[in-house]
């Protein structure tokens, strides 16, 4: 039941993107839809999941929004605090009042690829490695592996293009 529930937002995703700078390409719509599931899914992966923040994690990453109404794309810069902790600040519309951010690493190159921010219920007992911020709200980041070749398009980038600093 719990998977059921995280799976309501991303089933919200197939409407919007589709017709989302896609040229309404059901194939852009699907893999927005099953990228973002699969990521997400590796957080029941013991192993994928990152208890502490990865190093070369460049300046600025860009960001994807799942909200129930409302998705978008941002970007966040990208500091540490003195613990060695993440810190990122979101620039971009529709930052949601609650959720979490996970960082998306590539478990080949370990290069950071982007962060999802999800309007969703938090992991359970899963570390977080740091907070990203956006307007007032903080949430916790929380990271994972991914095979990024199996859950990105390159037809329809997940984290479209690179990184903008959208205020």
């Amino acid at each position: 039941m719990h998977s059921t529930k995280r799976l309501i937002p991303l089933l919200l995703l197939v409407g919007v993107a589709c017709g989302r700078g896609t040229g309404g390409s059901p194939t852009c719509g699907i893999a927005l839809l099953a990228g973002p599931a699969l990521i997400t899914s590796q957080l029941a992966n013991a192993r994928a999941v990152l208890t502490d923040p990865p190093r070369g994690i460049p300046d600025s990453l860009p960001a994807f929004v799942i909200q129930l109404q409302k998705n978008d794309r941002g970007a966040v810069i990208v500091s540490r605090d003195a613990e060695g902790k993440i810190s990122m600040q979101f620039r971009g519309p529709a930052f949601p009042p609650r959720g979490y951010g996970l960082l998306v690493v590539d478990d080949t190159s370990q290069r950071a690829t982007g962060v999802l921010i999800l309007d969703q219920e938090e992991p359970a007992n899963h570390p977080s490695i740091g907070t990203i911020v956006g307007g007032g709200t903080a949430l916790n980041l929380y990271g994972v592996r991914v095979d990024w070749v199996s859950v990105n398009n390159p037809r329809c980038p997940l984290f479209g293009g690179p990184a903008s600093q959208t205020s």
